[in-house]
């Protein structure tokens, strides 16, 4: 039988700079480094992707899906980028050595080139390959006028296809539009967002995160399932629903992107829990103030923080604030319903989650090029 075509989203990360930085350096180190940055960065976009392959200074990865939440998918990508940033820091300050590899580190960068089509996969060499006219046109957007126009090399460009199936307004959101002449294919619309503008605004963000010691009270929670999937299912209004009891979650933005602002208004009947994002940080933590409909309620400031625990399981921490003096008696008083009704409902969502990873066939990945980390321990004499 002939495969089946199937829709999907993929995603090229390629390192900028790869080139130059080998040229000249010592090699062992900095394979060493590439190999740390790379798995740092695969590992980020895991899930919701799966790696196809490594191509060089470049990894391949997709997610089988004809429907993709605009959000999740940017938080996927911004996050992969900002982690590869805060390794990158914390390998250089760490490092005693002197050697040119090492020296050279701060010149790499990512960029990330997304698009969503359809593909086809076949066996080559006894391992699954994915063809199709967008598994070519992914790859083709890599070799292209960005950093000329703009003057960036650290950016993700978005095709015009994927921002269609994200449903978003691209320009509302801070993208710019931007268009590239492909081989055969001709014009191609693309949207761009520059990744170092980015990391600045993560950066210069006020942090609202109620910590361990800082929390009036804690519910805690362990559910076999990645931590991406968690934080999808507490975030995404159309899969929330099915695990929490309401009849209904609005989400209001806007520029219709996820973040601080976010409002989002549980439906019960008549009546509304709403629910202000006031700090974001995918795929650690996110901060809520929710108001009850209830005369004399206090808004509620809480942060929902998920936590990577052994053997693919996530810790969820939902650590609510200290309330003021005139606001315990209140929170004391629905403490215990809140506890009960949430923990009825985190056993539906382990239900949910962990009956998709028990019948999700098992994926066959290339593995990550692991790091001896010679950069960090072992400096070049």
């Amino acid at each position: 039988m002939l495969p089946k075509p199937e829709s999907a989203c993929f995603v090229v990360a390629d390192i900028s700079g790869y080139t130059s930085f080998l040229a000249g350096v010592e090699l062992d180190h900095a394979q060493d480094i590439i190999a740390d940055l790379m798995d740092t960065v695969v590992k980020a976009l895991r899930p919701p992707f799966h790696l196809a392959k490594f191509e060089g200074d470049a990894a391949f990865v997709y997610a089988v899906t004809a429907k993709v939440d605009g959000s999740m998918l940017r938080d996927t990508i911004e996050s992969a980028y900002f982690k590869f940033r805060r390794r990158l820091r914390d390998i250089k300050q760490a490092s005693a050595c002197e050697c040119k590899a090492c020296a050279a580190m701060g010149d790499l960068d990512f960029k990330f080139v997304v698009h969503h089509g359809e593909m086809v996969k076949q066996k080559m060499g006894g391992r699954e390959e994915l063809a199709g006219r967008d598994v070519i046109l992914v790859h083709r957007l890599l070799k292209n006028t960005v950093s000329d126009k703009v003057g960036s090399r650290t950016y993700a460009l978005y095709s015009d296809a994927c921002i269609q199936t994200m449903g978003i307004e691209p320009a509302a959101q801070g993208l710019v539009e931007h268009h590239e002449t492909i081989d055969i294919i001709g014009d191609v619309k693309l949207w761009l967002r520059d990744l170092e503008e980015a990391w600045r605004k993560e950066n210069e963000q006020t942090r609202v995160e109620v910590t361990r010691e800082d929390a009036y009270a804690i519910l805690e929670f362990d559910i076999a399932a990645p931590r991406q999937a968690v934080w999808e299912y507490f975030t995404v209004p159309g899969q929330w629903q099915k695990w929490w009891p309401t009849d209904g979650i609005i989400e209001h933005s806007g520029n219709r992107r996820r973040g601080v602002g976010t409002k989002n208004h549980c439906m019960h009947g008549k009546d509304a829990i709403i629910e202000e994002l006031l700090d974001w940080r995918p795929f650690d933590y996110f901060t809520v103030s929710t108001l009850l409909p209830m005369p004399g309620a206090p808004k509620i400031v809480m942060t929902r923080a998920v936590l990577d625990r052994p053997n693919g399981t996530t810790r969820l921490e939902m650590r609510i604030a200290k309330p003021k003096p005139k606001d315990t008696a209140f929170v004391d008083q629905i403490a215990p319903k809140f506890k009960e009704d949430v923990t009825n409902a985190i056993g539906g969502l382990r239900q949910i989650l962990e009956g998709q990873q028990t019948s999700t066939a098992v994926i066959d990945e290339p593995p990550l090029t692991s790091s001896l980390k010679r950069f960090m321990t072992e400096p070049v004499k």
